[in-house]
């Protein structure tokens, strides 16, 4: 499906980006962030679009892109069948990421497209669409990393049995290969936050010289307590709230654990506290969390009111790479959040006055039930996040910097 833009404006030059999964809307963490980059780089210049489109129901937005686009291809992939595509590569030795999101559609539009509108720079979004940056005619090259994908699946094999310990093993040394060749050939490499970057430069130290940071913002008058909405929750006791995309792993661990193993214990000093996952594709696991004291609301119209009515706002994710947009938006709305050590990496913050860090279960169960027993402190303590927010986390100012990245050299005298 390609899609050309209304509106030709010649004095920006044009420039390709690549995304792995449709950048608009943006209700899940990647695309929050793969989406304000567009808007950033429309500013300066005319954006040639790749995409793939991995639901149904996100097929209707494409036409959407074109206010930012003059062009979009967008491709229909159905998840289930990449998955099965993607085994090719335990034959090739290669990463699964790579024959998942692997097109020769994708390929030929790229070619052709650079070479019709005189295209000399280009911006990935994610590792694996990497591998459509090495075309004739490129000058610059920036890869957006986000976080290092390798690293996450290395992390996974621990909390699974084999096979599949061994498979995410396998996932996290190929595509860290891969990372590494790719990081090797372009002129950037982006990530959120300074620990995943020098995690990267550790891991790939002939690419170091280029790896930079560039973190993740919120728009902070879309979430703002002045768009708070009517209270979604039904009358009870204190809400505790965790939002996020429920398809995605860490998120079903971290859900999972809070639900089992920390609400009872906090449900024995605050009896009727409940405890709302709020997000869209819960997974089987997630929709069996729904009972006593626990509420599964799949999709929602607008998370805002959700966030900003809960008591406090969780984030305690076991597994986690980067600054986590769930985290931010809850600040922007001024609420008190207690997330884990990982999700909090990174962040301009300080503890015990603009959120919480727990370090452990232990951590999590008490500085929750503090702040529900006090409600000065939530209060105080969510006015102090989103300030912070307000001055540490404007999109554009992060973003800013991809055209000084994108700008060809100066020639040589």
């Amino acid at each position: 499906m390609t899609q050309d833009s209304q509106h030709d404006q010649p004095g920006r030059p044009p420039l390709l980006y690549l995304t792995h999964r449709i950048p608009y809307p943006p209700n899940k963490g990647d695309k929050v962030r793969s989406f304000n980059i567009l808007r950033q780089l429309s500013r300066t210049h005319r954006v040639w679009l790749g995409t793939f489109v991995d639901h149904r129901d996100d097929l209707q937005h494409v036409a959407t892109l074109k206010q930012w686009c003059e062009q979009v291809c967008a491709i229909p992939i159905e998840p289930r069948i990449r998955r099965i595509a993607s085994l090719r590569g335990l034959l090739r030795g290669e990463a699964l990421s790579l024959p998942y999101y692997s097109s020769p559609r994708l390929a030929e539009w790229v070619a052709r497209t650079i070479g019709e509108h005189d295209i000399r720079a280009a911006v990935a979004f994610s590792g694996p669409m990497a591998q459509y940056l090495d075309m004739p005619g490129l000058q610059r090259r920036v890869i957006d990393f986000c976080d290092v994908d390798s690293a996450k699946w290395a992390q996974y094999a621990p909390e699974h049995r084999w096979p599949m310990s061994w498979l995410y093993r396998r996932e996290g040394e190929r595509l860290l290969a891969f990372e590494r060749q790719a990081a090797a050939q372009v002129d950037a490499s982006l990530f959120v936050t300074e620990a995943e970057a020098e995690l990267f430069r550790h891991a790939a130290p002939e690419a170091a010289s280029c790896v930079g940071v560039m973190q993740n913002g919120v728009d902070a008058d879309f979430f703002s307590p002045a768009n708070a909405g009517k209270s979604p929750y039904p009358p009870g006791g204190p809400v505790i709230v965790f939002s996020g995309a429920m398809d995605y792993w860490p998120n079903v661990d971290a859900v999972t654990w809070f639900a089992t193993e920390l609400l009872p214990r906090i449900r024995q000093t605050v009896p009727d506290a409940r405890f709302w996952i709020v997000g869209m594709n819960p997974a089987p696991a997630v929709q069996a969390l729904a009972g006593e004291g626990v509420a599964v609301t799949g999709t929602v119209p607008d998370v805002r009111p959700y966030i900003a009515h809960a008591d406090v706002v969780v984030a305690p994710l076991r597994i986690a790479r980067g600054i986590q947009n769930k985290v931010l938006e809850a600040m922007a709305m001024a609420r008190p959040v207690v997330v884990s050590a990982d999700s909090a990496t990174g962040l301009a913050a300080r503890p015990g006055h603009d959120f919480e860090i727990a370090r452990d279960g232990d951590d999590t169960v008490r500085h929750v039930l503090a702040l529900l027993a006090d409600p000065a402190r939530r209060s105080t303590m969510g006015t102090a996040a989103r300030t912070c927010v307000v001055e540490h986390y404007s999109w554009q100012a992060h973003l800013a910097q991809l055209d000084t990245l994108l700008r060809p050299p100066p020639p040589i005298p």
